[in-house]
């Protein structure tokens, strides 16, 4: 069960009306307050949302999914007319996994729909911890440690570490770091990688020094 959340009725009726069509069970909201009923209820598998809704806006929805245990991992995709970088920055430091700014075609979400589940299925299949110098991680617990002491990373961040980690000793570019972290190449925006690295970096100390940067193509990491 997909949950869309968009108070232009046109729209939210669309959207639900396709998912149904491709297989893709669905239900709309009009209102924070319903969609939070009905998350009391049942868990979804998936969450669409807008920004600009009434009693409260998308981001806030999602900060709050993504502080509760039971939905903290659960996929999540902006559905929005603002779509100005800073937004999409703060939606993603958030932990949204995608955003799709309006007008946007069906056929295109469902397509990106698809992907982040696929994407959310294969994370089930990391590794229970890594351990690179004085870097330990732990995907399932995502918890972060250097020299022992725990340190605190946004979703993507750490998602970014994760990759880096799974691929080490590959040189992996920023589009293949877009595409796998945000779930594709939004327009513009490698130097989105590099902030990100740039302040994952910052937050790992000493160990920041593991992310070394490979001139012209991307990032890895190694000892």
């Amino acid at each position: 069960m997909i949950y869309f959340v968009e108070d232009d009725d046109n729209i939210r009726e669309l959207v639900v009306y396709t998912l149904n069509s491709t297989g893709l069970e669905a239900q709309g909201f009009s209102t924070p307050q319903k969609f939070w009923a009905a998350m009391e209820e049942t868990v979804p598998s998936m969450v669409l949302l807008d920004i600009m809704l009434p009693q409260e806006d998308g981001l806030s929805i999602l900060q709050k999914i993504r502080s509760d245990k039971k939905t903290k991992k659960l996929p999540v995709i902006i559905l929005t007319a603002k779509a100005d970088e800073y937004d999409k920055v703060k939606g993603f430091d958030l932990g949204a996994d995608d955003y799709v700014p309006k007008p946007f075609g069906m056929m295109e979400l469902v397509a990106r729909i698809k992907a982040v589940l696929r994407r959310t299925d294969s994370v089930k299949e990391t590794v229970s911890e890594y351990t690179v110098g004085c870097l330990t991680v732990s995907p399932e617990k995502h918890k972060v440690k250097v020299n022992g002491e725990k340190v605190s990373l946004t979703l993507k961040e750490f998602e970014m570490l994760c990759l880096l980690l799974e691929n080490r000793g590959i040189v992996l570019s920023r589009d293949q770091i877009l595409n796998r972290v945000w779930g594709y190449s939004f327009d513009g925006e490698s130097r989105t990688v590099d902030v990100h690295i740039r302040t994952l970096r910052q937050k790992l100390g000493v160990a920041g020094e593991l992310v070394t940067t490979v001139r012209g193509i991307g990032y890895t990491i190694g000892e």
